[in-house]
Protein backbone atom coordinates (compact mmCIF):
# COMPACT_ATOMS: atom_id res chain seq x y z
CA UNK A 1 0.00 0.00 0.00
CA UNK A 2 1.64 3.33 -1.10
CA UNK A 3 2.50 5.48 2.06
CA UNK A 4 1.15 9.17 1.50
CA UNK A 5 4.31 11.49 0.72
CA UNK A 6 5.27 13.06 4.18
CA UNK A 7 3.83 10.42 6.07
CA UNK A 8 7.07 8.55 6.04
CA UNK A 9 8.72 7.20 9.21
CA UNK A 10 11.93 8.88 10.68
CA UNK A 11 14.80 7.75 12.24
CA UNK A 12 18.07 9.53 13.28
CA UNK A 13 21.15 8.23 14.45
CA UNK A 14 22.61 10.15 18.06
CA UNK A 15 23.87 10.02 21.30
CA UNK A 16 23.12 7.31 23.79
CA UNK A 17 19.97 9.10 24.76
CA UNK A 18 16.90 8.01 22.59
CA UNK A 19 13.57 9.48 22.46
CA UNK A 20 10.69 7.29 20.56
CA UNK A 21 7.78 9.47 19.44
CA UNK A 22 4.18 8.51 18.52
CA UNK A 23 2.32 10.53 16.41
CA UNK A 24 -1.84 10.31 17.00
CA UNK A 25 -4.67 8.68 15.49
CA UNK A 26 -5.42 8.97 12.05
CA UNK A 27 -2.53 10.78 11.93
CA UNK A 28 1.11 10.46 10.39
CA UNK A 29 4.62 10.88 11.57
CA UNK A 30 4.25 14.49 9.57
CA UNK A 31 2.80 15.73 12.75
CA UNK A 32 5.98 14.94 14.97
CA UNK A 33 8.45 15.62 12.42
CA UNK A 34 9.87 19.20 13.53
CA UNK A 35 9.89 17.50 16.79
CA UNK A 36 12.16 14.52 16.32
CA UNK A 37 14.19 16.71 14.10
CA UNK A 38 14.78 19.24 16.77
CA UNK A 39 15.63 16.61 19.24
CA UNK A 40 17.66 14.93 16.46
CA UNK A 41 19.81 18.42 16.51
CA UNK A 42 20.60 17.82 19.81
CA UNK A 43 22.42 15.10 19.29
CA UNK A 44 19.65 12.32 20.38
CA UNK A 45 18.66 9.46 18.74
CA UNK A 46 15.07 9.42 17.47
CA UNK A 47 12.42 7.14 16.28
CA UNK A 48 9.19 8.26 14.84
CA UNK A 49 7.83 4.99 13.26
CA UNK A 50 4.63 4.95 11.21
CA UNK A 51 1.28 3.49 12.60
CA UNK A 52 -0.18 0.72 11.08
CA UNK A 53 -3.01 1.51 9.08
CA UNK A 54 -1.46 5.57 9.03
CA UNK A 55 -0.87 7.35 6.23
CA UNK A 56 -1.96 5.25 3.54
CA UNK A 57 -6.30 5.11 3.51
CA UNK A 58 -8.57 5.32 6.06
CA UNK A 59 -10.23 1.43 4.45
CA UNK A 60 -6.97 0.12 5.25
CA UNK A 61 -6.96 1.51 9.01
CA UNK A 62 -10.31 0.35 9.38
CA UNK A 63 -8.60 -3.41 9.13
CA UNK A 64 -6.31 -2.56 12.37
CA UNK A 65 -6.83 -2.49 15.75
CA UNK A 66 -5.16 -0.31 19.16
CA UNK A 67 -3.33 -3.60 19.58
CA UNK A 68 -1.63 -3.38 16.64
CA UNK A 69 -0.51 0.13 16.74
CA UNK A 70 0.87 -0.47 20.43
CA UNK A 71 2.61 -3.40 18.95
CA UNK A 72 4.61 -1.32 16.95
CA UNK A 73 5.43 1.31 19.16
CA UNK A 74 6.40 -1.51 21.77
CA UNK A 75 8.57 -3.16 18.60
CA UNK A 76 10.60 0.94 18.26
CA UNK A 77 10.97 0.96 21.40
CA UNK A 78 12.62 -2.37 22.19
CA UNK A 79 15.71 -1.68 19.21
CA UNK A 80 16.01 2.07 21.43
CA UNK A 81 15.87 0.10 24.56
CA UNK A 82 18.70 -2.72 23.18
CA UNK A 83 21.59 0.14 22.34
CA UNK A 84 20.31 3.22 24.19
CA UNK A 85 21.45 4.25 27.55
CA UNK A 86 17.88 6.15 28.32
CA UNK A 87 14.74 5.54 26.34
CA UNK A 88 12.10 8.81 26.79
CA UNK A 89 8.85 8.09 25.01
CA UNK A 90 6.47 11.09 24.17
CA UNK A 91 3.35 11.07 21.56
CA UNK A 92 0.64 13.28 20.60
CA UNK A 93 -2.78 12.49 21.49
CA UNK A 94 -3.95 8.49 21.18
CA UNK A 95 0.20 8.48 21.04
CA UNK A 96 0.36 10.45 24.41
CA UNK A 97 -2.30 7.46 25.76
CA UNK A 98 0.37 4.60 24.18
CA UNK A 99 3.38 6.24 25.75
CA UNK A 100 1.75 6.38 29.27
CA UNK A 101 0.04 2.74 28.59
CA UNK A 102 4.84 1.33 27.61
CA UNK A 103 5.44 3.00 30.58
CA UNK A 104 3.06 1.31 32.64
CA UNK A 105 4.26 -1.83 30.95
CA UNK A 106 8.35 -1.30 30.74
CA UNK A 107 8.62 -0.24 33.82
CA UNK A 108 11.88 1.52 34.78
CA UNK A 109 12.95 0.92 31.34
CA UNK A 110 11.15 4.16 30.34
CA UNK A 111 13.25 6.75 31.16
CA UNK A 112 10.62 9.43 31.41
CA UNK A 113 7.27 10.59 29.26
CA UNK A 114 6.22 13.70 27.71
CA UNK A 115 2.38 13.51 26.82
CA UNK A 116 1.13 16.49 24.09
CA UNK A 117 -2.19 16.38 24.48
CA UNK A 118 -3.07 12.84 25.76
CA UNK A 119 -6.08 11.27 24.80
CA UNK A 120 -7.82 9.07 27.67
CA UNK A 121 -11.33 9.53 27.38
CA UNK A 122 -14.18 9.57 24.88
CA UNK A 123 -15.21 12.59 24.70
CA UNK A 124 -17.29 12.63 21.03
CA UNK A 125 -20.52 10.72 22.03
CA UNK A 126 -19.56 8.98 18.68
CA UNK A 127 -16.92 6.50 20.39
CA UNK A 128 -19.12 5.57 22.94
CA UNK A 129 -21.47 3.61 20.35
CA UNK A 130 -18.97 2.68 18.19
CA UNK A 131 -18.66 -0.54 18.79
CA UNK A 132 -22.43 -0.80 17.76
CA UNK A 133 -21.95 2.00 15.14
CA UNK A 134 -19.36 0.08 13.28
CA UNK A 135 -21.66 -2.22 12.08
CA UNK A 136 -24.28 0.56 10.48
CA UNK A 137 -21.50 3.04 8.71
CA UNK A 138 -17.95 2.53 7.94
CA UNK A 139 -16.36 5.92 8.29
CA UNK A 140 -17.35 9.22 10.47
CA UNK A 141 -15.46 12.87 9.30
CA UNK A 142 -12.06 13.17 10.74
CA UNK A 143 -10.44 15.10 13.48
CA UNK A 144 -7.56 16.34 11.65
CA UNK A 145 -6.15 20.09 11.28
CA UNK A 146 -7.53 21.57 15.15
CA UNK A 147 -4.94 23.98 14.75
CA UNK A 148 -4.78 27.32 15.16
CA UNK A 149 -1.90 28.63 14.03
CA UNK A 150 -2.95 29.87 10.21
CA UNK A 151 -1.15 27.71 7.40
CA UNK A 152 -0.28 25.54 9.40
CA UNK A 153 -1.87 21.69 8.24
CA UNK A 154 -1.56 18.50 9.31
CA UNK A 155 -1.10 15.74 7.31
CA UNK A 156 -3.90 13.06 8.45
CA UNK A 157 -7.32 11.12 7.07
CA UNK A 158 -10.26 13.58 6.43
CA UNK A 159 -12.30 10.31 7.52
CA UNK A 160 -12.55 8.53 10.77
CA UNK A 161 -12.76 4.41 10.19
CA UNK A 162 -15.25 3.95 13.03
CA UNK A 163 -14.06 -0.21 13.22
CA UNK A 164 -10.30 1.41 14.28
CA UNK A 165 -12.28 4.03 16.74
CA UNK A 166 -14.30 1.02 18.36
CA UNK A 167 -10.89 -0.49 19.79
CA UNK A 168 -10.01 2.80 21.62
CA UNK A 169 -12.39 2.36 24.52
CA UNK A 170 -10.26 -1.04 25.87
CA UNK A 171 -6.88 0.55 25.27
CA UNK A 172 -8.13 3.91 27.44
CA UNK A 173 -9.44 2.14 30.21
CA UNK A 174 -6.31 -0.37 30.92
CA UNK A 175 -3.72 2.85 30.46
CA UNK A 176 -6.34 4.86 32.71
CA UNK A 177 -6.33 1.95 35.04
CA UNK A 178 -2.81 1.79 35.18
CA UNK A 179 -1.47 4.90 35.68
CA UNK A 180 -0.83 4.62 39.28
CA UNK A 181 1.84 2.70 38.23
CA UNK A 182 3.94 4.84 36.31
CA UNK A 183 6.58 6.09 38.61
CA UNK A 184 8.85 7.65 35.99
CA UNK A 185 8.67 11.69 35.46
CA UNK A 186 5.99 12.87 33.71
CA UNK A 187 5.09 16.17 31.50
CA UNK A 188 2.36 16.62 30.17
CA UNK A 189 1.02 19.80 27.46
CA UNK A 190 -1.96 20.35 27.67
CA UNK A 191 -4.34 22.98 25.74
CA UNK A 192 -7.45 24.25 27.26
CA UNK A 193 -8.80 25.59 23.47
CA UNK A 194 -8.85 21.58 22.16
CA UNK A 195 -11.49 20.70 20.11
CA UNK A 196 -10.32 17.23 19.88
CA UNK A 197 -9.74 15.83 23.38
CA UNK A 198 -11.37 17.49 26.43
CA UNK A 199 -10.78 18.21 29.94
CA UNK A 200 -11.34 14.67 31.21
CA UNK A 201 -8.18 13.03 30.10
CA UNK A 202 -5.47 15.59 32.23
CA UNK A 203 -8.68 15.60 35.14
CA UNK A 204 -7.84 11.45 35.11
CA UNK A 205 -4.26 11.52 34.99
CA UNK A 206 -4.00 14.07 38.07
CA UNK A 207 -6.69 12.28 39.75
CA UNK A 208 -4.83 8.87 39.62
CA UNK A 209 -0.98 10.37 39.22
CA UNK A 210 -0.79 11.55 43.03
CA UNK A 211 3.01 10.73 43.16
CA UNK A 212 4.23 13.76 42.71
CA UNK A 213 6.02 12.61 39.38
CA UNK A 214 3.51 14.81 37.24
CA UNK A 215 4.14 17.63 35.61
CA UNK A 216 1.17 19.60 33.38
CA UNK A 217 1.97 22.77 31.39
CA UNK A 218 -0.75 24.73 29.80
CA UNK A 219 -0.79 26.05 25.95
CA UNK A 220 -3.00 29.09 25.66
CA UNK A 221 -1.89 29.10 22.16
CA UNK A 222 -2.19 26.41 20.69
CA UNK A 223 -5.05 23.66 19.86
CA UNK A 224 -5.02 19.97 19.87
CA UNK A 225 -2.28 19.33 17.38
CA UNK A 226 -0.08 21.90 19.26
CA UNK A 227 3.22 19.85 18.09
CA UNK A 228 2.61 22.18 14.18
CA UNK A 229 0.93 25.03 15.98
CA UNK A 230 1.99 28.23 17.70
CA UNK A 231 3.45 26.73 20.68
CA UNK A 232 5.74 24.08 19.39
CA UNK A 233 8.84 25.62 20.10
CA UNK A 234 8.06 26.21 23.59
CA UNK A 235 7.01 21.88 23.68
CA UNK A 236 10.33 21.58 21.57
CA UNK A 237 12.94 23.27 23.96
CA UNK A 238 10.82 21.95 27.37
CA UNK A 239 10.71 18.55 26.04
CA UNK A 240 14.47 19.08 25.66
CA UNK A 241 15.19 19.98 29.19
CA UNK A 242 12.98 17.57 30.61
CA UNK A 243 15.71 14.95 28.77
CA UNK A 244 18.41 16.93 30.51
CA UNK A 245 17.25 17.16 33.55
CA UNK A 246 16.32 13.33 34.01
CA UNK A 247 18.44 11.50 31.65
CA UNK A 248 21.33 9.29 33.20
CA UNK A 249 24.36 10.11 31.13
CA UNK A 250 24.96 13.83 29.81
CA UNK A 251 23.69 14.44 26.49
CA UNK A 252 26.25 14.19 23.49
CA UNK A 253 27.01 17.34 21.40
CA UNK A 254 24.80 17.98 18.19
CA UNK A 255 25.33 15.10 15.36
CA UNK A 256 24.52 12.08 13.87
CA UNK A 257 23.16 10.46 11.08
CA UNK A 258 19.95 10.88 9.47
CA UNK A 259 17.64 8.53 7.46
CA UNK A 260 14.57 7.21 6.62
CA UNK A 261 13.10 4.41 8.74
Amino acid sequence: MPVMPGAEPYHHEGGPVAVLLCHGFTGTPQSLRPWGEYLAAEGLTVALPRLPGHGTTWREMARTRWEDWYAELDRAFEELHARSADVFVMGLSLGGCMALRLAEQRGEQVRGVVAVNPSLYPDHPLLKVAPLLKWVIPSVPGVANDIKKPGAEELAYDRTPVRAAATLPKLWARTVAGLGQVKQPVLVFHSPQDHVVGPNSVRLLRERMTGGNLDVRELTDSYHVATLDNEAPVIFAQSLEFIRTNASVPLQSRGGREREA
